[in-house]
């Protein structure tokens, strides 16, 4: 028996708002559209639900930026918020237009 990650999916209410974020932040095409899902590239979606989030993430993407000054600044240009300071001058967590936590990380 073999299993194997097939992607990662991230909740929303509002899935056009968050396709356009992690489309231009993470620069991956939408692959596949239906009413309640949206793939972008080969391993990210996104899945409506219809409660928006209320509680901390139990899992986060670790994004790592090339420079970081420059994705922290399209970051909060498309809509996401830094949540503290800087870690370890390696890390910040962010949040995206619905406040699904994620990290931004030094490369």
């Amino acid at each position: 028996m073999s299993v194997r990650l097939g992607g990662v999916v991230i909740d929303g209410v509002d899935l056009d708002r968050l396709a356009r974020f992690w489309s231009s932040l993470l620069d991956l095409p939408v692959s596949r559209r239906e009413d309640d899902w949206v793939s972008l590239g080969p391993d990210l979606a996104l899945q409506r639900v219809t409660a928006p989030k209320t509680v901390k993430n139990r899992v986060h993407l670790d994004l790592v930026a090339a420079d970081f000054t420059e994705a922290a600044a399209l970051a909060a240009r498309l809509g996401a918020t830094p949540v503290g300071d800087i870690h370890e001058d390696l890390w910040q967590v962010w949040q995206d237009p619905e406040g699904n936590e994620f990290c931004l990380c030094k490369s």
